[in-house]
């Protein structure tokens, strides 16, 4: 495994599904087994978007599903370390640090908070979530991450921190290493009502924890080409979230072809396509069940991996801002006030 760092994580809002899957995960578990990984559950970002007292209530119980489905998915416990975001004050410290080097025009132009703020049912969008960016360079740079797994949302976000860390590298001296983007190879994924991506809040989405059952009844509820009245009418493959997920999850490279042939010559109904897609997806998801109920099967192991990927990532965030304030000269300025202020304690306790 290579000394070089990645950082990667999601934020705590519910249990990850198959676009999850392939815009991050897939490439997250191919790279930990060479790169020294941190996991972060973003909590503090969930905030931006989600901060009533129940969102927060149930940050626990969303952390642990999130890495439950991580470690179902391939990731390794021994070679990951998740942590809890908002226990590592120091995190903010950081980010307090860093919002001065970005401008506001700049972090405007980041195309997917505009999104965010649309998705959330914000007519206006939160402080929090303009310096969204800002707060994730922060949990990029504490750990001095030098490679970030990203789907196509993510990576305007990123760029931001490299600005950010070759800025305060620049006026400072070279403290943080300039982050690689790693992109993955489906950066997105549409959603089973064909309507944009898939989410969890659109309700299209298919879990990575879902039942065989629930995978059938999804796929047979997918949206399909609007056009073809009849199994005989001739269909269009491009576009069709169907073949789109054929294309992603079938290993059956030869089935698809001569499904996509009879669909576009009207010699396949949809619900053969369909059936033919929930064998495959469940074919895929097998193995992830199998590894999540293996950990189910240990109760507190995951809160456990969370609790002490927290610490140790603390103190790494601890000794990464000892070292930034030191660069900037923080840590001078309070010496020198302390040094002065015991010279005076001294003088008056002295005796006449």
């Amino acid at each position: 495994m290579s000394s070089a760092r990645m950082l990667t994580g999601d934020r705590p809002t519910g249990r990850l599904h198959l676009g999850h899957y392939v815009g991050s995960i897939a490439n997250r578990v191919r790279l930990h087994q060479r790169y020294e990984s941190f996991f972060i559950i973003a909590d503090l970002h969930m905030l931006t978007t989600r901060n009533s007292r129940e969102d927060i209530e149930q940050v626990a119980r969303n952390a642990r599903e999130m890495v439950t489905d991580i470690l179902a998915a391939g990731v390794e416990p021994d070679r990951a370390t998740f942590y809890l975001q908002s226990a590592i004050p120091e995190v903010g410290d950081l980010n307090t640090l860093l919002q001065n080097l970005v401008t506001v025009p700049r972090l405007e132009r980041v195309p997917s908070l505009k999104e965010m703020s649309r998705d959330a049912g914000k007519e206006e969008m939160p402080y929090g979530l303009l310096g969204y960016p800002v707060l994730q360079a922060a949990d990029i740079l504490c750990v001095k991450g030098q490679v970030v797994p990203v789907g196509k949302d993510n990576a305007a976000h990123v760029e931001v921190t490299r600005e950010i860390a070759r800025r305060f590298n620049h006026l400072y001296g070279e403290v943080f290493p300039v982050p690689e983007l790693i992109m993955s190879e489906t950066s997105t994924l549409v959603g089973t009502d064909g309507s944009g991506k898939m989410s969890k809040s659109k309700g299209n989405a298919v879990a990575l924890s879902d039942d065989p059952a629930t995978v059938h009844r999804k796929v047979m509820g997918m949206y399909t080409d609007p056009n073809r009245v009849r199994a005989d009418v001739p269909g269009t493959v491009e576009g069709n979230p169907v073949f789109a997920y054929h294309d992603v999850f079938n290993p059956d490279r030869e089935q698809v072809a001569e499904l996509k042939a009879r669909y576009r010559a009207g010699r396949v109904g949809d619900v053969e396509v369909k059936e033919a897609l929930a064998v495959a997806l469940n074919r895929f998801l097998d193995p992830v069940r199998e590894r999540r109920a293996r950990f189910e099967a240990q109760p507190g192991l995951v809160d456990e991996l969370i609790f002490a990927g927290t610490e140790r990532t603390r103190a790494e965030v601890h000794r990464t801002l000892v070292e930034v304030r030191r660069a900037m000269g923080l840590t001078s300025a309070y010496t020198q006030v302390r040094r002065r202020a015991e010279r005076y304690r001294k003088a008056v306790a002295a005796p006449a």
